[in-house]
């Protein structure tokens, strides 16, 4: 397990209790009252620092090396059932944007979202969760397939952005992402989006126009990062503190602005040391919303989606 530096008391205390359990082990010493003991103080210690939590803080967790990934979800929420569709039909397939079939309870839905890797290899392989455009292009053949067999969608966000190569601007990467838009707000079935890591810029907008746009607690949306905002500003990253907090990017602040509309949970300790509790939690946030969703007649469903987003920037 990999600490971020405001997790070094949990790691010191967590240290402490393998040593103690490994003298339990070895020596012939009764440690139970001891292990007990540190147990609550790691347990107090996670509610106390997970409790009050900065959004820079928040920006660190979404980007943890341990934190569940898209394909984590998917295969967790599906139970492996999941039938994996490659390419957008015009260039290749992008290993950045994944996407295909899978059922929860019973329920088949299109899931796609943006996949990042573990290590230097994998991170290479998936271009470190940005998408060219046809990532999107693939996305959006996806939808529409869904659309045809009438089957709810989830998106799940998690990116740095799109790809701002030279060649991804040749190839039409705005475009590609504007016309995911167009097709997102019409689409005749119902969307659920949500946000499990790093949602910045038309990268995350891309696949990001849903009947519900839900946020994990320790995640991040916004048009632009804090590093790149600091950057603009202040002509340096030491600023990215500050930026963090003015961006308004937590899903505490979305949810008071309106622009998403709901936040899941997670455990004290974040998804990156409690996953399964994440699964679960998500799992029951899309039974709940998808419910919800089909209760609606689709021309009120996709009128009220062209609404939503419509409403959104208007100031009196």
């Amino acid at each position: 397990m990999e600490y971020l530096e405001f997790e070094k008391p949990i790691e010191e205390l967590n240290k402490k209790l393998t040593q103690i359990k490994t003298l339990g082990s070895e020596g012939d010493v009764e440690v139970r009252e001891t292990i007990n003991d540190l147990e609550k103080k790691i347990k107090d210690t996670r509610k106390n620092i997970y409790s009050n939590l900065s959004a820079w803080q928040k920006v660190q967790l979404s980007r943890h090396p341990n934190r569940p990934y898209t394909l984590d979800y998917i295969y967790n929420l599906t139970k492996n059932d999941f039938i994996e569709i490659y390419g957008d039909r015009q260039i290749k397939d992008d290993k950045a944007m994944v996407g295909g079939w899978g059922s929860i309870d019973n329920q088949t839905f299109m899931m796609i979202g943006q996949q990042k890797g573990r290590n230097t290899k994998e991170r290479q392989y998936r271009n470190f969760g940005m998408a060219n455009p046809e990532g999107y292009r693939k996305a959006k053949r996806l939808m529409k397939m869904a659309e045809k067999f009438n089957k709810p969608i989830i998106t799940f966000i998690d990116t740095p952005g799109a790809f701002p190569g030279l060649e991804a601007e040749e190839r039409g990467q705005g475009e590609a992402i504007a016309n995911n838009l167009i097709t997102m707000i019409n689409l005749k079935t119902p969307i659920i989006c949500i946000i499990i890591g790093e949602g910045a810029s038309g990268g995350a907008l891309g696949i990001g126009i849903g009947d519900k746009v839900l946020m994990m607690e320790n995640s991040w949306y916004s048009v632009i990062s804090p590093e790149n905002c600091s950057t603009i500003l202040w002509r340096s990253w030491e600023y990215k503190q500050t930026a963090a907090e003015s961006l308004k990017l937590t899903a505490e602040d979305m949810i008071k602005n309106k622009l998403i509309d709901g936040i899941i949970s997670e455990p004290f300790g974040g998804a990156h040391t409690f996953p399964e509790k994440c699964f679960t939690n998500v799992k029951k946030a899309i039974k709940e919303t998808i419910k919800e969703c089909q209760s609606i007649p689709i021309k009120q469903l996709v009128s009220n989606r062209m609404e939503k987003f419509s409403k959104m920037g208007v100031y009196k």
